[in-house]
């Protein structure tokens, strides 16, 4: 007999667990159903495992930059295998943090792969076996997406890494190269070369981090340089070749061709949706390439099954998951919640210098015909950021020229990734420029750059 539930959600990363726990709040009797790790791919072998590593090679930068803050220290060194279990250790105690929210609510967890079986119904296989059938009026994927593997370097486990091995590196290679810049590549590309490897960063586009505002582009593309790493962008790659404990890039950019050679090579190009195998043959439900179509709470084409997360479109982040969960949950409670505006959601990249964005580019906004209002402000000009030693990066802010309406807001420089809520805050409540000047900032904060950039864009700035 299937065992009834009110909701079952495949998949258990940051869009599944946080639906199963809001369904649970809610009163639904709910089943989560998971083949790997609970909390995902973001938990387990992406956002915070990453966020570990990057924090270690923070540490190593600091200690080679002591002399700047008045001390000196003889030997500095650390040993590579420590600091990636330290890494897995913080996914594994986080993954356990999971499993214990969902037992706190009541959610039945099943250990295996889900499939659609038509009428309500999802088959839970292990291992080729049948271990359980289960039948909900409402069904959620949340399978989640995996690294693009590009024809002819598709990781071995050896020369040519994806994100699992770079994360779990049994040591530091001498010379790396990093194919892809945006967030992925470039904070793994950030993390090698701040505990001390040759890194070449090779982007396609015509410019790193392409999704984010072109001046944040290339400030990090100048920032990388000073750091010693070579980085190629309008680049594209012709093929690899193995030799021996060794791997050689080809490259074309600028009409010439370069051999680029290295340890290991990092391929960081993108995602696809893990839709294989979900039972979506004979649905409703449509598909755009890897990737499931819905509507704005998460209906597909078929009715009582629904998809979240990074199995939809884009932007493809943990928190917009997580949000998109919550909403799908409450649409089907029908508590009417209001439908995310995509814009609204903050993106980070943790590289060193961080980067953090929302809502439009200054290109974007004058593409959709919008008459701006630039504000930008430098942190060589707030106090704090030059008592921290990190003078380097700035704010810009967007605005509509006519309304005031915030449209965008670009950061890059220390700490932006804990700031870009302010700005994310102020774009869901449809502020101002008004509001934004008349909100007093605390001194001495690196936060205030924020505050100068707004009254910048109405030449009312204050400390430049």
């Amino acid at each position: 007999m299937a065992e009834a539930f009110d909701l079952v959600v495949v998949g258990g990363g940051p869009g599944g667990y946080v639906a199963a726990i809001r369904a649970s709040q809610l009163k639904m009797k709910v089943a989560l159903v998971e083949r790997e790790n609970l909390g995902g791919i973001c938990l387990n072998w992406g956002c915070i495992p990453t966020k570990a590593l990057l924090r270690a090679s923070e540490i190593n930068h600091l200690l080679h930059s002591l002399d700047a803050y008045g001390f000196a220290a003889d030997n500095i060194r650390f040993d590579f295998a420590k600091v990636v279990k330290r890494s897995r250790g913080v996914a594994g105690q986080l993954s356990g943090g999971v499993k214990h929210l969902l037992r706190k609510n009541k959610v039945t967890v099943f250990d295996g792969h889900g499939k659609l079986a038509g009428g309500g119904k999802l088959a839970v296989t292990k291992d080729g076996k049948t271990v359980a059938e289960l039948v909900a009026k409402h069904i959620i994927l949340a399978t989640g997406a995996r690294a693009l593997m590009l024809p002819g370097i598709e990781p071995d486990g050896k020369l040519i890494w994806s994100y699992r091995e770079a994360m779990t590196a049994p040591a530091l290679p001498k010379r790396l190269i990093v194919i892809g810049s945006g967030a992925i590549g470039s904070e793994f590309a950030s993390f090698y070369r701040n505990m001390g490897s040759e890194v070449t960063l090779i982007e396609a586009m015509d410019r790193i981090l392409p999704v984010e505002d072109a001046e944040v582009s290339a400030f990090v593309h100048r920032a990388f340089e000073k750091q010693g790493m070579k980085v190629l962008v309008g680049a594209k790659l012709q093929g690899v070749r193995k030799e021996g404990d060794a791997i050689a890039a080809i490259v074309e950019a600028g009409g010439k061709v370069t051999e680029f050679k290295a340890d290991r090579l990092i391929s960081a190009v993108g995602i696809v949706g893990n839709v294989e195998d979900l039972g979506l043959e004979g649905t409703k439900i449509q598909g755009d390439r890897t990737h499931i179509v819905t509507d704005a709470f998460g209906r597909t084409g078929e009715p009582g099954v629904y998809a979240i997360g990074d199995l939809t479109g884009p932007p493809w982040l943990a928190h917009k998951a997580s949000h998109e969960g919550i909403i799908c949950v409450e649409a089907i409670a029908g508590l009417h919640p209001h439908a995310m505006d995509t814009l609204n959601i903050p993106g980070c990249t943790y590289c060193r210098p961080q980067v953090a964005s929302v809502g439009l580019t200054e290109a974007a906004a004058k593409a959709r015909g919008h008459e701006v209002k630039v504000g930008r402000f430098p942190f060589i000009g707030n106090g704090k950021a030059i008592a921290m030693g990190e003078p380097e990066g700035f704010v810009k802010t967007v605005f509509d020229a006519k309304t005031g309406a915030l449209l965008g807001a670009h950061m890059v420089g220390p700490e932006v990734t804990e700031m870009i809520q302010g700005y994310g805050l102020a774009r869901t409540l449809e502020t101002t420029e008004a509001e934004l000047m008349h909100t007093v900032f605390p001194h001495p904060t690196v936060s205030e750059a924020m505050h100068e950039s707004v009254l910048d864009a109405y030449g009312r700035v204050i400390h430049i």
